[in-house]
């Protein structure tokens, strides 16, 4: 394994943490980025600027993306000067969140190519991506996992969740859907509290304590809301992305997904009052508006 060179197309918030991860623990990386600054900040790391996402694959054995959208995934996966053009690389390993259906499309390419897809959606966020501490979501048949394997454990604990194209994305769609949903209805019952004449910091703190407890209360309400500074880092278009893709595969395989509706339309108002740009728990601040109150400690 220490002898393959990998390839890493996406240098963004998650995957610039995981690229340095792997230079970190010696492998020789091969990258690119649209973001010149993104690439430079690498290669002064020891990675190896490639032009393309074609050349990254021409270099490298195994192929990492970390994207922000299933379309551009695919155009960087199948389009001109892509990762499926590539003469070396026999394995794609895909981080980014792009849904089943696409998962299955870009497999289907990469297979007529003669190269793997693997689906690897991470959660954890920015401080999982830079500590190691991601929970990975993989699905690829068995002896393509455990070629992955040694490459994702610099970046967490991966589960091998099936061996079908876009399984992992189903687990990443569900959990991303709790996310947001934890985040609406914790700023529901804050607002309530504060309204009432509760701090809500006491209170945050007695639900940390008991059965209420929550990854937004835990975790994005201490560190977003409270301080009123709503940067956890997570774009409120990514999250409505997500939500939006997991309520459309839960109505194609006949799960009624009611809730996850509602935290779907919830996003849809966050998005268009605050801007795709607005952080994700900016939904507490919606509900500050609705409610009348802040949510500060």
């Amino acid at each position: 394994m220490d002898q393959q060179t990998l390839g890493f197309v996406g240098l963004g918030r998650m995957g610039g943490p995981m690229a340095a991860r792997l230079l970190a623990a010696g492998h020789r990386l091969v990258v690119h980025d649209v973001n010149e600054g993104a690439v430079a900040a690498l290669a002064a790391k020891g990675a190896t600027p490639a032009d393309s996402p074609r050349a990254v694959a021409d270099a490298a054995d195994v192929v990492l993306t970390s994207l922000p959208t299933p379309q551009i995934l695919q155009a960087v996966a199948l389009g001109p000067e892509g990762i499926a053009e590539g003469a070396r690389a026999g394995i794609l390993l895909d981080v980014s969140t792009t849904g089943p259906s696409m998962a299955k499309t870009i497999a289907a390419g990469l297979a007529a190519r003669g190269k793997q897809w693997v689906d690897c959606p991470v959660s954890g966020g920015i401080k999982g991506a830079t500590e190691g501490t991601l929970a990975l979501m993989v699905s690829c048949p068995a002896a393509a996992f455990e070629t992955v394997a040694p490459i994702v454990a610099h970046f967490g604990k991966a589960f091998h969740v099936g061996e079908a194209p876009g399984l992992g994305q189903v687990v990443k769609l569900a959990n991303n859907m709790l996310a947001a949903a934890a985040i609406f209805l914790t700023a529901e019952a804050l607002a309530m509290g504060v309204k009432a004449g509760i701090d809500p910091k006491v209170m945050l703190d007695i639900i940390n304590l008991s059965t209420g407890r929550n990854s937004a209360s835990q975790d994005k309400f201490p560190r977003a809301v409270l301080p009123g500074t709503f940067d956890f880092g997570f774009a409120t278009a990514l999250s409505y992305k997500d939500v939006r893709m997991c309520v459309d595969e839960s109505e194609t395989l006949g799960v009624p997904m009611v809730g996850g509706a509602l935290v779907r339309q919830v996003l849809a108002i966050t998005n268009a009052k605050y801007g795709p740009d607005s952080d994700f728990t900016c939904m507490a601040k919606l509900v500050e508006d609705w409610s009348g109150v802040e949510i500060r400690g």
